[in-house]
């Protein structure tokens, strides 16, 4: 990720620059939330054509076997054709690239967006934040820079993250919390709270404008813990993290070997392809809630009831396989909010296997241990656990299991790809 902002550009008349520079970071916040929800209105409009208009028009179950798989391989196919054939070839491969790389060019935009909202439509198993980055990232540099030519492509790369994650969160605090780690790292005199000043003006009108617009993509909350939580909820939750953590490890070390696999096929048109049929028939295993990225599935897997400890498990699983296929595949999606289904299924298993420990324990530190082995930071783990609980009880606990989590993935591999597909080299760190 890059730095929010150079040391000495801050350094100079400080309160001015500040001040002068809340400008382009409001504007920022308010374009990176316009093109998220401009692109995510436009893929549910597509998902709905592709899902509901179409089955029920040909008198088809879209919830049936063949439909699932046609579906997901077509969607396999139209992505490859778009990677393959289209100008600008989709961007680079998002599994091999990582948040606040260098500004895309402008040519690449259109066909990154349409693969995305197809992959997006058609139920991949991937979330919406890597590609609508990379877009952001690419207009608003060229919007910048020629309305602001002094504003470095560095602080607007910045700005830019910073916004699009306010806007995907409705909140501008996970972008201080990923901006923290940063910028407390970085040398100077600078107080910190200056650097992580314009990310949060950024962030903050991304956040808001988003909510304006409808709300944002995380729209369901877990029940309190009921009271205080004991010794026993503090150790369970000590218990899952790691362990779930471990699960997604486990996807690390399968996405980065399919990876590899995938792209011995040189042709994006074959590997897309292919990642799309296998994405068909996980889709048929783990049926409807296993598809699309997974934000609007988490609420209804919650809202749902009685279901058993190997069924929750096995959709965790499959759910882990898909974000697996479909990110070594090709595809074009970030990889949080699938993180954050198999996390929520991951809990609910625990939930059933320990019943006297609150729901809110048991999937909270799920999806902490998931998020952290996937995304790789511990600050965006753990602000989207607080998020989902929305209870203040737990608070203290996640802060505590985050410690043997981050233990668990310290030093293993990212999910990074290493072998630059689609002919891209992988950039920047988790």
């Amino acid at each position: 990720m890059t730095e929010p902002a150079s040391e000495g550009f801050l350094e100079k008349n400080r309160v001015r620059t500040l001040a002068a520079l809340s400008v382009p970071a409001v504007l920022v916040g308010v374009v990176s939330a316009l093109i998220l929800f401009g692109l995510d209105e436009l893929s549910y409009l597509l998902q709905e054509l592709l899902w509901d208009v179409l089955p029920h028009a040909a008198g088809i179950d879209p919830d049936g076997g063949w439909w699932v798989f046609g579906m997901l391989t077509a969607t396999g196919l139209a992505v490859g054709l778009i990677v393959r054939y289209l100008p600008g070839h989709a961007g680079p491969d998002s599994a091999a690239t990582e948040f606040g790389g260098p500004a895309l060019p402008l040519k690449v935009v259109p066909t990154l967006a349409a693969a995305a909202v197809i992959g997006l439509a058609g139920g991949v198993s991937l979330g919406p934040e890597n590609p609508v980055i990379a877009i952001n990232t690419a207009v608003l540099t060229a919007l910048l820079t020629r309305l602001f030519s002094r504003v470095p492509d560095r602080l607007i790369i910045g700005l830019t993250v910073a916004g699009t994650v306010g806007a995907l969160f409705g909140t501008p605090v996970a972008a201080a919390l990923l901006f923290t780690g940063m910028a407390g790292s970085m040398a100077g005199k600078a107080a910190l709270f200056d650097k992580l000043f314009l990310p949060l003006v950024a962030a903050g009108a991304g956040a808001a404008t988003m909510i304006l617009l409808g709300g944002t993509l995380l729209k369901f909350s877990l029940p309190d813990a009921g009271g205080d939580t004991d010794l026993w909820d503090v150790l369970a939750g000590l218990v899952i993290a790691p362990v779930a953590a471990a699960l997604g490890l486990a996807g690390v070390f399968a996405f980065r070997w399919a990876h590899r696999l995938f792209h011995r096929l040189a042709n994006p048109l074959l590997f897309t392809t292919l990642g799309g049929a296998l994405l068909g028939l996980l889709g048929v295993l783990g049926g409807p809630l296993t598809l699309f990225k997974g934000a609007t599935e988490s609420g209804e897997l919650l809202r749902s009831t009685g279901e058993s400890f190997g069924y929750l498990l096995f959709l965790a699983v499959v759910k882990l396989a898909a974000l697996v296929v479909a990110s070594a595949a090709g595809f074009r999606g970030g990889r949080i909010f699938p993180a954050l289904f198999a996390g929520v299924a991951f809990g609910l298993a625990a939930a059933a296997l320990l019943p006297d420990v609150p729901v809110s324990v048991t999937v909270s530190t799920a999806v902490l241990g998931l998020v952290l082995a996937v995304a790789r930071d511990g600050w965006l783990a753990l602000f989207v656990a607080v998020i989902i609980t929305g209870d203040a009880t737990v608070t203290a606990l996640l802060c505590l299991a985050v410690l043997p989590a981050w233990l668990v993935v310290t030093n293993a591999p990212h999910w990074l790809a290493d072998d630059g597909g689609d002919g891209a080299r992988p950039r920047g760190t988790a």
